[in-house]
């Protein structure tokens, strides 16, 4: 399969074994939550590769929608939103990744720089089941799907769907009126990835009449004639008015054999006209046609939004200062839930790690509130605004503000920040501040490769199973945690395969291959499980 190449790509393949593992930090001054639960969604503020890798012991192989609306790279820098790849915190990603080398990209390998380990991650995140949806222009539209083929692979592409993202033309273009975006979509699994129905829609509905008050309700009908060559389809036929049709019209075939035609005109299926002498057309039933549609590849705005819906919702829920606030090309809530409608059951968990203005966060709650679902969102945001701009708009269309309907109580979300890394500095000793619960996440997604439900807590230091094996976790921050004689009279007895995680170990080695015990040490076989786990997720 042919790849795609560009300077600075050998720093950035293998980029994602580098990065270090962070907890995620509560700030509760800025989650929203209407109720003492857990709400289910988070919205992350930080660099969106280690947001990532941060989430990964929560999400790993179950998001099932990601979408992502990543910088077009048009090289526009007049607006705060900066969509080219000299923004700042990109710059300094780039200059620690890429190094000196990086003054000799060009904008396009820069974006291909931060787009390759990104979604390398995307890909961890999502389930066997699960399709990543990706909105670009013609800046990188074509490279990003090459770039795509290589990381989810070429057969696991979906489609390329254009939306229509303006109503009328711009007179003032040089060339063409942009009238466009691509979403680029593509499965984790294209062998097991199906798509949802689109909701019929209440025009495709009104086409369903029934002038003869038939009892199986409104119908429509359709042509009974094609061009398709059909042995059995040449046949006169006669109306219940008496008329005689010698056949199906010049050039074409009747779809159905004479005595099917019998068949269904029994049935009361065939529509003659009001004076039962017309070509016979078959009546369709409202009742037994699919309750959607077959999603296509081009939406219209009528279908899917335009950006200046989008803009008319952001400015009506958020109280901007001055114009060059707004974003210049936020999505419409309409886009987002037409992507979710076709890419997520209602139990579904949906991923956004450029969130922008949190349209996806807004769409999933909407959906949820007109079908009664309980999808859950993830966001993450590096830039500044992740609080007063993308939760805030969240916050305000939860609370039903700017003339958006109320989305519910039971709606809201817990707001991170991201915090140390998993180990200090040095790369001696477990960082302080992670919390035994957080710690105990990553041994078991560490050891399972799965983002772990919960964590049994019952004073022995259990924490789970992972492959066979129960899971021992002897950890106080800041302290040396041993395990000893006295935690081993504590284990419960039997053959079953334990493994005990601990700062030092104190037990001789006799005593635990004798009760079937595994000791990994803090955090030098934690530190090495991270690095196999890299190597095995081939990122």
């Amino acid at each position: 399969m042919p790849k795609l190449d560009w300077i600075g790509k050998q720093y950035v393949v293998n980029h994602v074994e580098q990065v270090p593992f962070r907890l995620l930090k509560g700030v509760p001054e800025s989650s929203y939550n209407q109720n003492s639960g857990d709400p289910g969604n988070m919205i992350v503020h930080g660099d969106n590769l280690e947001g990532l890798k941060a989430l990964l012991p929560y999400y790993r192989n179950q998001v099932k929608l990601v979408f992502i609306d990543p910088p077009y790279n048009t090289g526009n820098e007049d607006w705060v939103y900066n969509d080219r790849m000299n923004a700042p915190k990109m710059k300094q990603w780039l200059g620690k990744v890429v190094g000196g080398e990086g003054e000799d990209l060009s904008r396009h390998d820069k974006w291909l720089c931060m787009m390759y380990p990104r979604l390398q991650l995307l890909r961890e995140l999502l389930s066997e089941d699960g399709s990543i949806w990706v909105t670009m222009d013609d800046n990188e539209a074509h490279y990003a799907k090459v770039l795509m083929d290589e990381i989810f692979g070429r057969d696991n592409f979906i489609a390329s769907v254009i939306w229509q993202k303006v109503f009328s033309p711009k007179n003032t273009a040089k060339y063409f009126s942009d009238d466009h975006d691509y979403v680029l979509v593509y499965a984790k699994n294209a062998e097991v990835w199906r798509p949802n129905l689109i909701p019929r829609s209440e025009a495709a509905d009104e086409r369903y009449k029934n002038p003869d008050n038939d009892p199986r309700g409104p119908w429509t009908s359709g042509d009974l004639s094609a061009r398709n060559h059909y042995s059995k389809g040449t046949y006169p036929v006669t109306t219940p008015s008496g008329k005689v049709i010698s056949g199906p019209p010049k050039g074409s075939y009747w779809r159905v054999s004479k005595e099917y035609l019998e068949e269904l005109n029994a049935e009361g299926r065939i529509w003659w006209g009001k004076d039962q002498n017309n070509v016979p057309r078959l009546k369709r039933f409202l009742s037994e046609v699919k309750q959607g549609v077959v999603p296509q590849t081009i939406w219209s705005y009528e279908q899917a939004g335009h950006t200046q819906d989008a803009k008319k919702e952001l400015v009506r829920l958020m109280d901007f200062q001055d114009t060059s606030d707004v974003f210049i090309t936020p999505k419409p809530v309409k886009l987002l839930q037409r992507i979710i409608q076709v890419a997520t059951d209602q139990d579904s968990i949906v991923l956004d790690s450029f969130a922008g203005s949190g349209t996806t966060a807004h769409a999933v709650l909407k959906q949820n509130a007109e079908d009664g679902g309980s999808r859950r969102f993830a966001l993450v945001e590096m830039e500044d605004y992740a609080d007063s701009l993308t939760a805030e708009r969240v916050r305000r269309a939860i609370r039903g503000e700017g003339g958006q309907p109320y989305l519910g109580s039971e709606a809201g979300f817990d707001f991170y920040g991201l915090g140390e890394e998993l180990v200090n500095e040095s790369g001696d000793d477990i960082n302080p501040e992670i919390k035994r619960e957080e710690l105990a996440r990553f041994v078991l997604f560490l050891e399972t490769g799965r983002a772990a439900e919960s964590i049994a807590e019952d004073g022995s230091g259990y924490i789970g199973a992972a492959n066979g094996a129960e899971m021992y976790l002897f950890y106080v921050p800041d302290q040396t945690a041993t395990f000893g004689e006295d935690e081993l009279a504590a284990l419960p007895c039997g053959g079953t395969q334990k493994m005990v995680y601990a700062d030092r170990c104190t037990v001789d080695d006799d005593d635990l291959a004798a009760r079937s015990i595994s000791f990994r040490k803090l955090p030098r076989d934690l530190l090495e499980r991270i690095s196999r786990w890299s190597k095995e997720a081939n990122i």
